[in-house]
């Protein structure tokens, strides 16, 4: 099986694109963005002091380093953030601190130009990390939400069945209603077949398939699957299915005979976060699958949230996303 990561990776290669890594000071960003200049994915810019960085032994001087305490462009930053957020309430003297978070400097870099995209939360939490890309970067014109997902890559010889999987929202949208979920199955069907560059194959998660259980959050499943159905007519989509309907052939055949997914799909949409989240990971702890995220959808600008259990492969897998989505 070809692994996606090779596409995405010479996707990156093709037109490398500047990164800048918000949390500098971790080693596991170091290393990670190491190799992304190395192999010629992104040229990266790490953000933080650098009498931490520089003395790390995973630095290497092929990258950047942006100080907010003393860069040049943090005044004119601090400006900028003011104008954006000065309807919150937020002073003048408080927009100049704001921006020496790195958080707020990285995405302040993309949005004006001086980076193309932004990875942060090895250390920060998610919350922390898609907070300052919101209010800086901002949602893009054309979307209806900004959402997330993980690129799920089964290619292990222990996986009876090999791929690539979109399992959303699994890192930002606790409890979306059907209009959100909708949403979500649509960007998601889109981000897939821009990054991986196959026919999506969408199935909307529950604990019921084809009306096999009554209860409102079965119904809500059923409502955001008519939604796409409406609006994106050309999308191959059913639900509300359980995910062994989804994923195996012979149980499609017995749950959802009349389904056009027939345990062959690619994007998996769960019902809330909670679900995506344990989903995704009892794949990676317990599967063995590589996940890659969670990739932010929605935004103005690329700005992606790593989890803090990360290590420098997955900075570098989602550095190349990253610089992908921007070639994208």
């Amino acid at each position: 099986m070809e692994n996606p990561l090779d596409r995405i990776i010479a996707s990156a290669k093709e037109n490398p694109r500047h990164i800048v890594m918000a949390e500098g000071i971790d080693p596991r960003i170091n290393a990670g963005s190491q190799q992304a200049v190395e192999s010629g994915v992104a040229k990266v810019t790490l953000v933080g002091d650098p009498k931490v960085i520089t003395k790390m032994p995973e630095y290497s001087e092929v990258m950047e380093i942006a100080n907010p305490d003393d860069s040049e462009l943090t005044a004119a930053f601090g400006k900028q953030f003011f104008e954006l957020r000065k309807h919150k309430g937020i002073t003048e003297d408080d927009a100049q601190k704001a921006v020496l978070n790195p958080l707020v400097f990285a995405a302040m870099m993309v949005r004006e130009g001086d980076a193309d995209g932004t990875v942060a939360g090895a250390i920060n939490t998610t919350a922390n990390t898609v907070r300052a890309a919101l209010q800086v970067i901002g949602k893009a014109p054309d979307a209806d939400m900004v959402s997330s997902f993980f690129l799920m890559v089964l290619d292990k010889p222990h996986h009876e069945k090999k791929g690539t999987f979109v399992f959303a929202d699994a890192g930002l949208t606790i409890g979306p209603d059907a209009k959100q979920l909708a949403s979500i199955a649509m960007a998601s069907a889109d981000s897939y077949t821009r990054l991986v560059g196959n026919e999506a194959r969408v199935a909307m998660l529950s604990f019921s398939t084809a009306g096999s259980a009554k209860h409102e959050r079965v119904t809500q499943v059923v409502e955001a699957t008519d939604m796409v159905r409406n609006k994106r007519p050309e999308l191959i989509i059913s639900g509300e299915m359980q995910f062994d309907a989804a994923f195996v052939p012979s149980v499609a055949a017995s749950k959802a005979p009349d389904a056009v997914i027939k345990g062959d799909a690619n994007i998996l949409v769960f019902p809330s976060l909670e679900a995506a989240n344990i989903g995704y990971k009892i794949a990676q702890r317990i599967g063995g699958a590589l996940a890659i995220g969670p990739i932010l959808q929605g935004l103005s600008k690329p700005a992606n949230d790593l989890s803090r259990g990360c290590n420098a492969e997955d900075v570098y897998n989602l550095i190349a996303v990253t610089s992908a989505q921007v070639s994208g």
